[in-house]
């Protein structure tokens, strides 16, 4: 694990010592945690942006589309009327 320092103003470092006491838990979990997720989010929208940058993106989604339009293989609609 690295040790990074951040600079916050006085107000943010208010509202981190509320909620991490407010959580149980300490200040450098919650900026952790704060972290993880605002990079998962970026790498998430990076994801995304290259899906539809994809020169094949439309050939993709068009296979996609299809495959749902197929439908049930069996004819199920009985399935109520069974004897029994």
């Amino acid at each position: 694990m690295t040790t990074l320092s951040v600079r916050v103003d006085d107000e943010q470092a208010e509202h981190l010592r509320r909620w991490a006491e407010r959580l149980d838990v300490d200040r450098s979990h919650l900026v952790r945690e704060a972290l993880r997720r605002h990079l998962d989010r970026l790498a998430a929208e990076e994801e995304a942006r290259g899906w539809v940058d994809d020169p094949d993106h439309d050939a993709a989604v068009a296979a996609l589309a299809s495959a749902a339009d197929w439908g049930p293989a069996d004819d199920w609609s009985d399935w109520h009327e069974q004897d029994g």
